[in-house]
């Protein structure tokens, strides 16, 4: 059969269309082939902008010999990671579980029947330090599947006994002082973020923290947020020409990136900037979440109105070769004044590779009119370079965030256009994702792809549906989210415990539960943000009650490692101090903006905020009327409810911290 990945909607995919491997998608009619001929599956998983799977591609994947080795020994199959989250959590906590790490490319061995029994990652095509060559693996494993079947086997099973029994069942309870302690233990107060090399963007801590703040008062908190968002911001790891982050920084002082940008990490970025602004005032805070939210508008959107999923770090082959300079490609488009002010100002002192720097900008420039000059002037002659590959598949659960976090900025920053861009991006998912209430997972071109939505699809989307809400006062947004979480109850939910895929998607080896907060909020954590939303809106204590139980999921992990639970320690945070909930009230429906920029910029992330006419659909918005017919908005937390109010000073004095 030859490589059947042409057809495919996942850019990933289809990147290896070409190979001679005779590539699988995940089906099974691929297992069904394997047991057919009796013999084992490679199962290799990764992602579009990951360089180390193009590295492992152009050695071996384009190799004839090893492709005709793979054709002739096994059944190859290749995954989107993206696509399918579910397939690859299980086998990525396989290899963690047998080689004590992961990562992309991830390369599996497995048996017709699904059981792992040979994990690994990258394997070059020559054998070097210490590591086998993926040749040399390909034989050692046909020689155990033919001489050695029945030790292979009981590995397999033994691998999937094991990790049904890591299944979370603790209930702990929420320690949120000792969490901002373990956080302060670990902060780098020079360079801020958390740990040594590689930094990853620690969006959701960074949350974590400004709520906290902004119950308790806490200054060392805010402290954290301040010198972590203004040294990200300032560093090589932030486009300091066109906005965007990318994926992480390989040092400590977030000089110089790993290239790719992703979608999840600039929405959740954009996010938490647009959240610093709101508590700090800083204008470093609002610039970059003004030019992080531009960049998702110029550089993600697809023509349908979503939001593509990443640029890849590689160009011409080379990592990061589209963003960096060197001093003579400087003076090349500068003038001898302006390319030397440059060189200083942005530390062009070979920072990268081959003598070539990361733009940094670790001071604001005195003379604002040139920098902006130059910047465009730069920008520009970027554009002319070959521009990074971008894989434009549009997956819900990231849109989700991506929605969220620009209806916020839209409203707080006063730019209409980023709300608007939420709502396309909404309308996109809800025409071709949604199937009745059945969510699936990703499109491309506006074709729906055939993976389902995994439970953060839902929850994210939910949640996005609910911002929008606020944003637009339009109900249709509250009937949809209220749609998505009542199938999240009867298809995620079992017995008070929720898994990332539903009761009716395809049956894998195990279910998976993750309740971590990584690279993204888990889908346990986004569930219970989402159902806390959905509680404010409508009083039910179903909704209630389904957001602790997806909260105590995660308490384990909060109580022992913070920095890996910062979602849910941010919703328990909301919790802990009582949700709020904001209803506007309008004469002709639709949004009043003063009053809701208020609400948005003055109350703590979290709140529940809608506002429309009276008739809305919305169980919060029942009874409110308006005062002198005048745009009136109602604040209620904990049972207790305020006196109406119409001035906008008067709501901002409502929503005051009383630290």
């Amino acid at each position: 059969m030859a490589n059947e990945l042409g057809r495919s909607t996942s850019p990933y995919l289809r990147q290896h269309a070409g190979n001679p491997v005779e590539w699988r998608e995940w089906s099974e009619r691929a297992f069904a082939e394997a047991r057919e001929r009796d013999v084992p599956v490679f199962l290799s998983v990764g992602y579009s902008a990951c360089h180390w799977c193009h590295v492992m591609a152009h050695e071996s994947f384009e190799d004839a010999g090893t492709a005709a080795y793979l054709s002739e020994h096994f059944v190859s199959v290749k995954v989107d990671r993206e696509e399918r989250p579910d397939v690859d959590a299980i086998y990525m906590a396989a290899t963690v579980a047998m080689t004590g790490q992961g990562g992309w490319p991830m390369s599996v061995f497995l048996a017709p029947t699904g059981e792992p029994f040979f994990c690994g990652t990258y394997f070059p095509r020559e054998a070097r330090g210490g590591m086998a060559s993926f040749r040399q693996v390909l034989e050692a494993i046909t020689d155990a599947w033919q001489n050695k079947r029945e030790q292979l086997d009981g590995i397999g099973k033994r691998v999937v006994a094991q990790l049904g029994a890591q299944q979370p069942t603790a209930t702990e309870a929420f320690d949120l002082e000792r969490a901002v302690e373990l956080l302060k233990a670990d902060f780098d107060p020079v360079d801020g973020g958390f740990g040594r090399a590689p930094k990853f963007p620690p969006s959701m801590v960074l949350d974590f923290l400004l709520r906290h703040h902004r119950r308790t008062g806490d200054e060392d908190a805010l402290a954290m947020v301040a010198r972590t968002c203004s040294r990200m911001a300032r560093g090589g790891m932030y486009d300091q020409l066109a906005g965007g982050f990318a994926r992480y920084s390989v040092d400590g002082q977030w000089v110089v990136p790993h290239f790719e940008k992703m979608l999840y990490d600039n929405a959740l970025l954009l996010d938490v900037y647009t959240h610093w602004w709101t508590v700090s005032g800083d204008p470093l805070a609002r610039r970059v979440a003004s030019e992080t939210a531009d960049f998702l508008l110029t550089e993600l959107r697809t023509p349908e109105g979503g939001f593509a999923s990443a640029l890849d770090a590689d160009t011409e082959g080379e990592e990061g070769k589209y963003y960096v300079w060197t001093p003579a490609e400087l003076r090349s488009v500068l003038s001898p004044d302006d390319a030397a002010w440059v060189i200083s100002l942005c530390e062009v002192t070979g920072t990268f590779e081959h003598g070539s720097s990361v733009l940094q900008l670790r001071r604001d420039p005195e003379d604002v009119a040139r920098w902006s000059r130059v910047r465009q002037v730069l920008r520009d002659a970027r554009d002319g370079r070959t521009y990074p590959g971008r894989d434009d598949k549009v997956v819900a659960a990231w849109n989700g965030l991506a929605i969220t976090a620009l209806t916020r900025a839209g409203v707080v920053l006063e730019r209409p256009e980023y709300v608007e861009a939420a709502g396309r991006a909404a309308r996109l998912i809800l025409d071709v994702h949604l199937d009745g209430a059945r969510l699936y997972r990703t499109s491309r071109d506006g074709v729906r792809g055939s993976a389902d939505g995994v439970l953060e699809d839902y929850a994210a989307f939910a949640q996005a549906c609910m911002t929008l809400l606020g944003g637009t006062g339009e109900g249709e947004w509250f009937r949809t989210a209220e749609a998505l979480l009542g199938r999240v109850l009867e298809q995620f939910v079992a017995d008070g415990t929720y898994f990332d895929t539903a009761a009716d998607a395809e049956q894998l080896v195990w279910r998976p539960q993750d309740a971590t907060d990584n690279a993204t909020p888990s889908g346990v954590s986004l569930a219970a943000e989402a159902f806390t939303t959905l509680a404010s809106f409508t009083g039910s204590d179903r909704y209630e009650q389904a957001a602790q139980q997806a909260l105590n999921a995660s308490a384990p992990i909060a109580t022992r490692a913070p920095r890996f639970a910062g979602r849910a320690l941010a919703v328990a945070e909301s919790l802990a101090a009582g949700p709020l909930e904001i209803a506007i009230v309008t004469p002709s429906g639709g949004a009043s903006s003063e009053l809701l920029r208020v609400a948005f910029g003055s109350a703590p992330w979290g709140t529940a905020i809608v506002a429309g006419a009276p008739d809305l659909g919305v169980p919060l918005m029942a009874g409110r009327g308006l005062l002198d017919g005048q745009p009136t908005a109602y604040v209620c937390q904990k049972f207790t409810c305020k006196l109406p109010v119409a001035v906008p000073e008067d709501l901002r004095e409502l929503l005051r911290p009383a630290h």
